[in-house]
C-alpha cells in the first residue's frame, strides 16, 4: 500500500504539473477578461442593482473551480462554493478561478494578480492534484484483486474515467464553473453547500451502484452486472439533479462567449489532469505489481518493492 500511495503522489504531481501549464494557456485568459469586466464600472453597478442571487443554477471545481471555492484561479479542483472565483477548488470540480464578485485582483490585492496566475495557480492545483493521486492509489489498491482481476494499466484507466465521471463530470454538469463577476458574495455558503452535497452524493452513489453491480453480477454475470450498476447511479443522480435546486447568478449582460470558454477550459483542466493521472499511474502500477494482478485469489495483489 505505501508504495501505492507514494506512486499515486508522483503520478498526481505530474498531473498537476501538466494541467498547470493547460490551465495557465488555456484557462487564465478568460479569467483575466472576466476580471477586466468585474473591475469595470459598468459591471459594479449592476451588482448593485442585481439584488439576491436564486439559489438554483450551476455553479466543484477544478479549471475546476469557480464555484467559489477558495484557491487562486486553480484550475483543477471543484468550484465557485466558497470562496473567491465561483469554482475555485474542486472535485470534483479543482481550483481555478479564484475570484469572485467583491474580491480584488489588481494592485489593491492581498496577492498580486501576477502571483494568483503563477505561483498560486501552480500551488493551488499541484497541490490539489497529489491529493487526488493519493486518493486515487488507495482506491486502486483496495479494488485490484479485489472487485477486478484486470492488468494494472486497465483498471488504472478505467479507475480514471470513473473517477473523473464521478467527482468531476457529473457535478460539474449540475453546477458547472463559474468566472469572475458572476456570482452574488451572498449566496456563495448556499452554493458552496449544494455542489459539495451534490458532489457527495455523487460519489455515494457511486460506491453504493459498484457494490449493487458486484452482488449482481454473481447471479446474472460480470456484464449484466456492471449495467446494473451504471444504470442505478445513472438513475439516482438523475432524480437527485432534478430536484436539487439550480443557482442561475449570470448577469443578462455577461458575454455568452466568455462564459463558456472559461468554463471549456475549467473542464479542460480537469480532464487533463484524470487523463496524465490515469496514464502515469497506469505506469507506476504496472511496475510495482507486475503484467497482471493475480487471478482467483480475490485478494489483493503482492506489491513489488
Amino acid at each position: 500500500m505505501r508504495t501505492l500511495l507514494v506512486r499515486g503522489m508522483l503520478a498526481g504531481l505530474a498531473a498537476g504539473l501538466l494541467a498547470t501549464v493547460f490551465a495557465f494557456f488555456v484557462g487564465e485568459p478568460p479569467v483575466d477578461t472576466a476580471i477586466g469586466l468585474e473591475d469595470s464600472p459598468s459591471t459594479e453597478s449592476h451588482a448593485d442593482t442585481r439584488g439576491e442571487a436564486r439559489p438554483g443554477h450551476s455553479a466543484p471545481h477544478d479549471d475546476t473551480a469557480s464555484h467559489g471555492h477558495s484557491a487562486p484561479h486553480d484550475h483543477s479542483a471543484p468550484h465557485d462554493h466558497a470562496a473567491p472565483h465561483d469554482h475555485a477548488e474542486s472535485s470534483g470540480h479543482a481550483a481555478e478561478s479564484g475570484a469572485t464578485s467583491g474580491h480584488a485582483h489588481g494592485d489593491d490585492a492581498l496577492v498580486g494578480r501576477g502571483v494568483q496566475s503563477t505561483f498560486g495557480l501552480l500551488t493551488g492545483v499541484t497541490g490539489y492534484a497529489v491529493a487526488v493521486g493519493g486518493l486515487f492509489a488507495i482506491a486502486f489498491a483496495v479494488l485490484q484483486g479485489r472487485v477486478t482481476t484486470l492488468p494494472p494499466r486497465v483498471s488504472a484507466a478505467l479507475l480514471a474515467a470513473g473517477g473523473f465521471t464521478v467527482v468531476v463530470l457529473v457535478p460539474f454538469l449540475k453546477y458547472p464553473a463559474n468566472p469572475p463577476a458572476v456570482g452574488q458574495a451572498g449566496t456563495i455558503e448556499d452554493r458552496t453547500a449544494l455542489y459539495f452535497g451534490f458532489l457527495a452524493l455523487s460519489v455515494v452513489a457511486a460506491i453504493l451502484a459498484m457494490a449493487a453491480g458486484r452482488a449482481a453480477a454473481d447471479r446474472v454475470g460480470a456484464a449484466s452486472g456492471g449495467l446494473l450498476g451504471v444504470g442505478a447511479y445513472v438513475t439516482v443522480m438523475a432524480v437527485a439533479g432534478a430536484l436539487l435546486p439550480a443557482v442561475d447568478e449570470v448577469p443578462n449582460d455577461f458575454p455568452g462567449s466568455l462564459l463558456w470558454d472559461f468554463r471549456l477550459a475549467s473542464l479542460g483542466t480537469q480532464v487533463v489532469l484524470w487523463g496524465a493521472l490515469g496514464v502515469t499511474f497506469a505506469v507506476l502500477a504496472e511496475k510495482a505489481l507486475g503484467s497482471r494482478a493475480p487471478q482467483g485469489t480475490g485478494g489483493p495483489v503482492a506489491v513489488r518493492q
